[in-house]
Protein backbone atom coordinates (compact mmCIF):
# COMPACT_ATOMS: atom_id res chain seq x y z
CA UNK A 1 0.00 0.00 0.00
CA UNK A 2 1.35 3.54 -0.87
CA UNK A 3 0.48 6.25 1.14
CA UNK A 4 -0.11 9.63 -0.13
CA UNK A 5 1.15 12.86 1.86
CA UNK A 6 -0.66 15.93 2.20
CA UNK A 7 -0.07 18.75 4.76
CA UNK A 8 -1.20 17.57 8.39
CA UNK A 9 -2.56 14.38 6.71
CA UNK A 10 -1.36 11.15 4.90
CA UNK A 11 -4.08 8.53 3.89
CA UNK A 12 -4.36 5.64 1.24
CA UNK A 13 -6.77 5.51 -1.69
CA UNK A 14 -8.36 2.51 -3.84
CA UNK A 15 -8.52 2.66 -7.35
CA UNK A 16 -11.45 4.38 -7.47
CA UNK A 17 -10.35 7.06 -5.52
CA UNK A 18 -11.75 5.96 -2.32
CA UNK A 19 -10.09 6.90 0.99
CA UNK A 20 -9.36 3.61 3.04
CA UNK A 21 -6.66 4.83 5.22
CA UNK A 22 -6.25 7.70 7.04
CA UNK A 23 -4.40 9.64 9.54
CA UNK A 24 -4.85 13.78 10.63
CA UNK A 25 -2.11 15.62 12.83
CA UNK A 26 -3.77 19.36 12.38
CA UNK A 27 -1.02 21.66 13.83
CA UNK A 28 -2.19 23.53 17.56
CA UNK A 29 0.81 25.62 17.17
CA UNK A 30 4.05 26.06 15.45
CA UNK A 31 5.35 23.35 17.31
CA UNK A 32 2.56 21.37 17.71
CA UNK A 33 0.46 19.02 16.52
CA UNK A 34 -2.65 16.35 17.86
CA UNK A 35 -3.30 12.97 16.21
CA UNK A 36 -6.66 13.30 16.09
CA UNK A 37 -7.86 10.89 13.52
CA UNK A 38 -6.90 7.75 12.42
CA UNK A 39 -9.34 5.89 9.98
CA UNK A 40 -8.61 1.94 8.29
CA UNK A 41 -11.27 0.55 5.86
CA UNK A 42 -12.88 -2.92 7.46
CA UNK A 43 -11.29 -4.27 4.11
CA UNK A 44 -7.81 -3.75 5.71
CA UNK A 45 -8.12 -4.24 9.34
CA UNK A 46 -5.61 -6.77 11.01
CA UNK A 47 -2.72 -6.22 8.55
CA UNK A 48 -1.21 -3.70 10.36
CA UNK A 49 -1.82 -0.12 8.45
CA UNK A 50 -2.94 1.43 11.41
CA UNK A 51 0.31 1.31 12.90
CA UNK A 52 1.74 2.20 9.71
CA UNK A 53 -0.09 5.75 9.58
CA UNK A 54 0.84 6.51 13.12
CA UNK A 55 4.64 5.74 12.66
CA UNK A 56 4.37 7.54 9.54
CA UNK A 57 2.99 10.65 11.26
CA UNK A 58 5.12 10.28 14.29
CA UNK A 59 8.24 10.44 11.66
CA UNK A 60 7.35 13.13 9.35
CA UNK A 61 6.47 15.19 12.49
CA UNK A 62 9.85 14.28 13.99
CA UNK A 63 11.78 15.33 11.32
CA UNK A 64 10.28 18.81 10.96
CA UNK A 65 10.98 19.32 15.07
CA UNK A 66 7.35 19.35 15.91
CA UNK A 67 6.01 17.55 19.30
CA UNK A 68 3.07 15.41 18.95
CA UNK A 69 -0.61 15.38 20.81
CA UNK A 70 -2.46 12.05 20.75
CA UNK A 71 -6.38 12.99 21.08
CA UNK A 72 -7.17 9.81 18.82
CA UNK A 73 -7.63 6.53 21.61
CA UNK A 74 -5.57 4.03 18.99
CA UNK A 75 -2.75 7.02 18.61
CA UNK A 76 -2.40 6.85 22.29
CA UNK A 77 -2.36 3.28 22.68
CA UNK A 78 0.61 3.06 19.41
CA UNK A 79 2.48 5.64 21.20
CA UNK A 80 1.92 3.56 25.09
CA UNK A 81 3.44 0.46 22.93
CA UNK A 82 6.37 2.42 21.49
CA UNK A 83 8.93 3.91 23.43
CA UNK A 84 11.28 4.51 20.84
CA UNK A 85 8.66 7.36 19.81
CA UNK A 86 8.49 9.22 23.26
CA UNK A 87 10.76 11.83 22.74
CA UNK A 88 8.18 12.89 20.05
CA UNK A 89 5.39 13.55 22.66
CA UNK A 90 4.65 16.86 23.81
CA UNK A 91 4.83 16.93 27.95
CA UNK A 92 3.40 19.65 30.01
Amino acid sequence: MEFQYEEHRIFAEDEKGKTIAEITFPEVSKDTALIDHTFVDNSLRGQGVAGKLVEAAAEQLGEKGIKVIPTCSYAVSWFQKHPEYQNLLKTK
